[in-house]
């Protein structure tokens, strides 16, 4: 369970990450033409399941994303695995083509996903990629114990959805 006081740290970082593109992206994971449609900050977790290896020994393999997607604090929509996001009666679902690693360890990488199908008049309709930036923890490593066990690790990230050129 993520415990209040990380998720009200994570939510106050979203103003910290307002025009969290400005910055720059590293290579790859922009496009020229690129036109954002819309930027959601995320806050949650990556789920673990722990499964056992190709060598047998148990260890912790990525499940799904579950968080929460606000603009201005206010909780706007939903991430879970597809991955998908869902905003407004729109949803889309991505396939990752471009990946740059996260500040630390700690953190999962920066994505660039092309969107694979769409559903919904809302404001995702007219996205066809989705850049995942500025994450913050979510990575997780260690022994498990006991297969079919789960573990939330706590992340937040910016998603910014975007029309390319044409």
């Amino acid at each position: 369970m993520i415990s209040f006081r990380i998720v009200s740290a994570l939510a106050l970082s979203a103003a910290a990450a307002a025009g969290a593109r400005a910055a720059g992206l590293p290579e790859g994971l922009s496009a020229p033409g690129d036109a954002v449609v819309l930027e959601a900050h995320a806050v949650g977790a990556q789920i673990y399941e722990c499964k056992a290896s190709a060598g047998s020994q148990p260890t912790w393999q990525f499940r799904e994303p579950i968080a929460s997607l606000l603009r201005d604090g206010t909780t706007v929509g939903r991430h879970y695995a597809g991955p998908a996001w869902e905003i407004g009666g729109s949803t889309v679902l991505g396939t990752v083509v471009a990946r740059a690693p996260g500040a630390s360890a700690k953190d999962v990488p920066w994505l660039r996903l092309e969107v694979a199908s769409r559903a919904g008049d809302g404001p995702l309709r007219e996205a066809t990629a989705v850049e995942r930036i500025n994450t913050s923890g979510g990575n997780f490593a260690g022994a498990c114990d006991k297969i079919g066990d789960l573990h939330a690790e706590p992340y937040s990230a910016d998603y910014v959805f975007v029309r390319t050129a044409r």
